[in-house]
């Protein structure tokens, strides 16, 4: 795909790192869990840089622990019931999301999130966020078979937002996101902005656009 689809019906947002910056509620979340093991503090942007690889990739990096160990789901679920007591107090939009999503409202171009958040967390946050106008369908991973980069997640919004996959757009921040939307046949936007873990070079995702900075979405999605 080399451009905007002519005809856009809808755009859709991974969650964390993308439409919404959460890392602050996950920094002391994992710092804590460290702490409860003996551990000291570990930089904060090393976890910043972690979170869209969800709960798991964040008790491998603050743990250092790999999955198969007798410890790691107790680490698990330790790491969710701290993230669900800060759930929703420090998350904030990205600068200039509520001001796209008012736009979009404008034109008439549906929005969605498809997110490998669950929805135990996802629904929550979003009350908490007031996004307005609201997702029009926001599929997590209860939602489905097969989690992204699969593309199910894609396929089940446009479906939802009564689009066809060639007339939106998926923006992300991980290779998964890039993944899911060149399998589902949607144009895609790299999120420079989001959670890029150390060594990894996102315009080498084979993204369709890149968005060097969240008030370059407006932009990239709507010079049309």
């Amino acid at each position: 795909m080399t451009g905007v689809p002519r005809t856009l019906r809808a755009v859709l947002f991974d969650l964390d790192g993308t439409l919404v910056d959460t890392a602050d509620e996950f920094v002391p979340a994992v710092q804590t869990l460290r702490a409860e093991h003996g551990r000291g503090p570990m930089d904060a942007q090393r976890i910043r840089s972690s979170v869209s690889n969800g709960a798991r990739g964040l008790v491998r990096l603050g743990l250092e622990l790999a999955e198969d160990t007798p410890e790691f789901e107790a680490g698990r679920l330790r790491l969710l019931e701290l993230y669900g007591e800060s759930l929703g107090t420090l998350a904030r939009p990205y600068p200039g999301i509520r001001e796209l999503l008012q736009q979009l409202q404008q034109l008439d171009i549906g929005w969605g999130i498809a997110t490998n958040k669950p929805r135990a967390y996802t629904e929550p946050l979003l009350a908490r966020l007031g996004l307005q106008p609201q997702a029009g369908s926001v599929v997590c991973p209860d939602d489905v078979t097969e989690r992204k980069p699969h593309p199910e997640s894609l396929y089940r919004n446009c479906r939802e937002l009564g689009c066809a996959p060639h007339e939106a757009i998926y923006i992300g921040d991980h290779r998964r996101d890039i993944e899911a939307g060149r399998r589902a046949g949607i144009y895609t936007i790299a999120a420079l902005y989001g959670y890029i873990e150390p060594g990894d070079d996102p315009r080498c995702w084979g993204a369709d656009a890149h968005a060097d900075s969240p008030g370059d979405l407006a932009r990239l999605i709507l010079a049309r």
